[in-house]
């Protein structure tokens, strides 16, 4: 796969976050580029400034992983980084083989996984795939994702929401951040499944109609998505902080499932009720919706 238009961004947006204090240097007087230089990034990996210049200029096809590593530690790459790069030099690899992923069009949840979801009534909780469609959900999650799967076209789409819903401002007070999470979680999946026609379909259509989505791939940021707080402003349930947990099927490659609960017994736990109770009046008590929401 021809990747050196990545690769050579991906370097260089690295190479100019890091400044030279950082990792020791003397910063001078006359810098003409921010961060470091080249020569500074190759000394620190332990190979010459002429190899580095072609990793560089996209030319990483090759690199061993112990260069790879070395690349890594001189740009202070963290986890996320480190994997994307090394899933970039793969995808250079002219002996590299395309993932073998179902297409989200065509993947409906096993009755054991669906009981699953539906046995977790503290919280919403949904299998998405990288390109962050909502694939199954339980009744909480449904709810809480009201206005995501109100929007035309499917599967829901959680990128798509965020960038192309005006009600998406709303639902995530602090947008800005949720915005930024969103775009390197599709950078992210975009260097580990390459060959991926859906996902550049969702990419090119949130280019093409979000100018901020423009913006914030532009910066190649990456990250793994695992656990944390975050906090929602619900139509129905009001501001709830959050906390989630993301795990990886491991029966089903490229899949997660994600988790959201309120601290026992906080206000947020009430709310949560509210929202479980309003469900049930809206969807009904199966709670077994497949990705178009439908009860089953």
């Amino acid at each position: 796969m021809d990747n050196r238009a990545e690769v050579r961004d991906f370097l260089t947006t690295r190479r100019a976050k890091i400044t030279p204090d950082q990792v020791g240097l003397p910063a001078g007087m006359k810098r003409r580029v921010a961060g470091l230089r080249r020569s500074e990034v190759a000394a620190l990996a332990g190979v010459s400034i002429e190899y580095y210049t072609r990793l560089e200029r996209g030319a990483i096809s090759g690199a061993s992983p112990e260069v790879l590593d070395a690349l890594a530690r001189a740009l202070l790459l963290d986890d996320a980084e480190r994997a994307y790069l090394f899933d970039l030099a793969h995808a250079a690899s002219p002996v590299a083989r395309p993932p073998k992923r179902r297409p989200s069009t065509s993947w409906t949840p096993h009755r054991g996984l669906q009981w699953v979801l539906d046995g977790i009534t503290a919280g919403p909780a949904f299998v998405r795939n990288g390109r962050m469609d909502l694939l199954a959900t339980n009744l909480l999650a449904r709810a809480f994702y009201a206005d995501v799967f109100d929007m035309p076209g499917q599967p829901p789409n959680i990128a798509r929401f965020t960038f192309l819903d005006e009600r998406a401002h709303r639902f995530y007070p602090d947008w800005d951040a949720f915005a930024d999470v969103t775009v390197a979680i599709l950078r992210t999946e975009a260097g580990r499944d390459p060959h991926n026609k859906d996902l550049h379909d969702l990419i090119g259509e949130l280019g093409t109609r979000s100018e901020e989505f423009r913006r914030l791939w532009g910066s190649h940021n990456v990250r793994h998505h695992g656990a944390g707080f975050k906090t929602f402003h619900h139509p129905v349930a009001g501001q709830l902080t959050l906390a989630y947990e993301g795990m990886n099927l491991e029966a089903e490659p490229g899949l997660t499932v994600t988790v959201y609960v309120a601290e026992p017994g906080s206000p947020d736990a009430e709310r949560m009720r509210l929202l479980a109770s309003w469900a049930v009046s809206e969807y009904g008590g199966s709670g077994t919706k497949d990705a178009a929401g439908t009860t089953r």
